[in-house]
């Protein structure tokens, strides 16, 4: 027997008046993704065309990294980069047009590169300073211009006299002279910066000039050994360097100094300079600082005597093309001679570089680093001149022969240390043809004149931290360019 109801429920007794509790919604339930790989049985299924076997095959299990996995998979390239920039060649990997744009890829956040300089590797005569003209000439299309910081072999000279511009000559008995240590644009209208603003540019122009400083008495000989540089002799070189320059005193001008100046003063110490290299007399200093003045007087003495011991003779034009260095005359003074003068000159680049005006995109071009870098300490400061926080909208290009410039170089207690790139996300190049040249339009064809000393007056810079990839590029042989043997592409980093 069927009890009645008691009573109504509240649902009920609400809807009686006209109200209406809210319900609950159902959940949905998500439906099931379908596999991505159907599962079968080891044998195979038993379907024709489904691959069935008669027998069991073993398994085996394999363990690899990313580098030999690529053994396993030779096929399978990365997408292509954008096609921006200057057509150059063919990409190796997807068989396309290869296109570069260093400083594009940086500030493009969908292309893994963090880093706009190149490195080009390449045996002697494979196209190594040809392919970096070509590219050169290319950018300047896009607004790039052009600048080489020594031309050990006047390579440039002919692009140079095409449009229109002649180049520095460097050697004995020109009339350039080049001071590594000239202050830059961060030395312009120091009266008027505050102390913050004075003692980070200060900063950063005592650490380059001691960079330089520790590279040229480095690469002098004491028997097989090189001449040391220790903290002792940075710290009385740097407080030479500011007693010279009015720094120490807190000069409201900075006074221009050289090389010869820091030598003199060295071997004629001042009582403040001796107390402040925390030495008991003058005697003792002399006595702890005889070699480095003796290495540095072969510097002010030797084969580069007259060339980078004086004040500056020469005004760059920045509205250029392009500017260049010329250092064929020192070729006869031997390789050592020219990795001195090459370290000098990109000292001298990387100070008037430091402030750069906006929207002045440039490829500053260091030819024959091989020289540079056999000097040992002598090398090349790879950090942080190489980073992007210091490049800004500078591209820098180098050229060595091959991978092994990285080379072991003797170090003044004897070990052996290896240096090699500074970041890890550098483009490199290896050259595998000869492509011809490519000649400015005559639309190009303006004469400039290097009278102009237009210095920038504002910086900029920027910042990503991904890994990229190195590729490699080429120009596709024509009838008239035949193609030689395939290259080999290293790592563009540590």
């Amino acid at each position: 027997m069927r009890t009645p109801p008691r009573g109504r429920s509240t649902a009920q007794l609400l809807a009686d008046f006209g109200h209406d509790l809210p319900t609950k919604p159902e959940p949905d339930r998500p439906g099931k993704e379908p596999y991505l790989f159907h599962p079968s049985p080891r044998r195979g299924l038993q379907r024709p065309g489904r691959g069935w076997s008669p027998a069991r095959t073993p398994v085996v299990q394999y363990r690899m990294t990313s580098d030999q996995a690529a053994a396993w998979w030779p096929f399978i390239a990365n997408p292509p980069l954008p096609p921006t920039g200057a057509q150059i060649g063919i990409d190796e990997l997807s068989g396309g047009s290869f296109y570069a744009d260093p400083l594009g890829w940086v500030l493009d956040d969908t292309v893994p590169v963090t880093n706009p300089n190149v490195i080009t590797f390449g045996k002697p005569g494979g196209g190594k300073s040809t392919n970096t003209k070509n590219f050169a000439t290319l950018m300047m299309d896009f607004g790039y211009k052009v600048f080489v910081l020594g031309d050990p072999k006047d390579e440039y000279e002919p692009l140079c006299r095409a449009f229109g511009v002649q180049p520095f000559a460097v050697g004995p008995g020109m009339s350039a002279r080049i001071n590594p240590l000239d202050f830059g644009p961060l030395g312009e209208r120091w009266d008027t910066l505050d102390r913050v603003e004075a003692q980070r540019r200060a900063g950063i122009i005592f650490r380059r000039w001691l960079t330089l400083i520790r590279g040229l008495v480095g690469s002098q000989f004491v028997g097989e050994q090189r001449v040391p540089f220790g903290p002792t002799d940075a710290r009385v070189v740097e407080a030479a360097l500011a007693q010279l320059t009015g720094y120490l005193d807190g000069h409201h001008t900075l006074h221009v100094t050289t090389i010869p100046a820091l030598w003199q003063l060295l071997a004629n110490p001042t009582e403040q300079l001796v107390t402040e290299c925390r030495y008991a007399s003058t005697r003792q200093f002399l006595d702890e600082t005889r070699l480095l003045r003796d290495a540095l007087g072969q510097l002010v003495t030797g084969a580069l005597a007259g060339l980078f011991d004086a004040p500056t003779t020469i005004a760059v034009d920045w509205t250029a093309p392009i500017q260049s260095f010329s250092l064929s005359r020192l070729e006869p003074l031997g390789d050592e001679v020219m990795g001195i003068a090459l370290t000098c000159l990109s000292s001298w680049g990387r100070a008037m570089r430091e402030i750069k005006a906006p929207g002045d995109l440039r490829i500053n071009i260091r030819d024959e680093m091989w020289k540079q870098m056999r000097l040992g300490s002598a090398r090349p400061p790879s950090s942080p001149e190489r980073r992007l926080q210091d490049c800004g909208t500078d591209s820098k290009v180098s050229l060595r022969r091959e991978a092994s410039t990285f080379v072991a170089a003797r170090t003044s207690r004897g070990r052996t240390a290896t240096r090699t790139s500074a970041s890890g996300s550098s483009w490199s190049v290896t050259t595998s043809t000869t492509p011809r040249p490519s000649r400015p339009s005559p639309a190009k064809r303006r004469t400039w004149s290097s009278t102009q000393n237009s210095r920038p007056a504002s910086a900029g810079g920027s910042s990503k931290c991904r890994p990229s990839p190195s590729r490699t590029w080429s120009r596709a042989p024509t009838a008239s360019t035949p193609a030689s043997t395939p290259s080999t592409t290293s790592p563009a980093g540590p």
